[in-house]
């Protein structure tokens, strides 16, 4: 009875090892292909921003408008009003994502962590909408003594003044979309932060603890540096939403051409996204061609940007296996 319970047991392991295989392949082929569709989806659109918008870049200097005469002098203020309210949003946004992710992983009760982080995540259910309605008709003109007190303390001041010029008188300025825009980003970027915190070794904490680090002190030497590509993918993640936000930009900002870099001035530049939502409706084919083509500006400098986090976190953890 021994040697064919042996022969039977033999062929039960390789059966299952075969269906262990084909299930193996089957997971790596889906896996493949899902990654393939990703980069064919982004290639069909790169290639339909390309040949729609090629035509965009040498349009007589009427097509335009009357507030540029090149495709250049129409994007520039485009991107100008497009970073500045990404960059506003990433500078409130970040540093308080960080904290509440961190409060919630490693310093608050469960009790209390739990219904935070709960709230925290139904932000990003909200409409953009929603957000533009709110910060048109209510945060704008609760805004208004802030944007009134920086022009009078912080603008006569050399080199920083630019940025408080006069103020707008209904508060829709790029700060205030900024502001909007750091809402909107914050659950994305807690949500990344905070699922990367808790996924620290507890062996490095308790070590670093026992050693006689403070709490704030193990966070800095064994959080921070386990979780530094989830934080910088976060941030990435972050400023993608905001550069490619339109509803809630296009409803908070009011709407100019003029360059300028003061951020509570009464008519700013205004995003690529916002300005391609605002202008398609009356677009004529050739100004259609352009606001494809500043889509592909778009396109790339967002591309750029997550190609440049990607190459620093890559490098950041070379140097840190060294």
């Amino acid at each position: 009875m021994t040697a064919p319970t042996a022969e039977v047991e033999d062929a039960s392991a390789n059966w299952a090892k075969a269906r262990a295989g084909v299930g193996d392949r089957i997971f790596a082929g889906g896996a493949l292909a899902a990654g393939l569709t990703i980069l064919a989806a982004l290639a069909g659109v790169f290639i339909f921003l390309a040949i729609k918008g090629a035509s965009g870049f040498t349009k007589p200097a009427e097509v335009y408008g009357p507030h540029a005469e090149s495709f250049l002098g129409y994007v520039v203020p485009l991107l100008v009003g497009t970073f500045t309210a990404s960059i506003i949003a990433l500078i409130i946004a970040v540093p308080l994502a960080f904290g509440i992710a961190l409060v919630i992983s490693h310093y608050a009760p469960r009790w209390i962590a739990a219904p935070v982080a709960y709230v925290i995540d139904l932000l990003a259910a909200v409409p953009s909408v929603v957000y533009g309605l709110w910060g048109a008709f209510f945060l704008a003109k609760k805004l208004v003594p802030m944007h009134v007190w920086l022009h009078e303390n912080l603008g006569p001041i050399p080199i920083i003044g630019a940025l408080f010029g006069e103020p707008n008188p209904a508060g829709r300025s790029v700060l205030t979309a900024g502001i909007v825009l750091a809402i909107m980003i914050l659950p994305i970027i807690t949500a990344i932060t905070r699922e990367v915190f808790s996924r620290t070794p507890r062996l490095h904490e308790e070590a670093a603890l026992a050693l006689g680090a403070t709490r704030w002190e193990m966070v800095r030497m064994t959080v921070f540096p386990y979780a530094r590509s989830g934080m910088v993918s976060a941030v990435m993640l972050g400023l993608g939403r905001a550069l490619g936000e339109t509803m809630a930009v296009t409803m908070v900002l009011s709407v100019g051409f003029d360059l300028s870099w003061n951020i509570i001035a009464t008519s700013s530049p205004t995003s690529i996204a916002a300005n391609i939502a605002l202008k398609y409706k009356e677009r004529s084919a050739d100004l259609l061609n352009v606001l494809v083509a500043t889509g592909l500006v778009l396109f790339l400098m967002t591309f750029l940007v997550n190609f440049m986090a990607r190459w620093i976190v890559g490098r950041s953890e070379r140097r840190m296996a060294k």
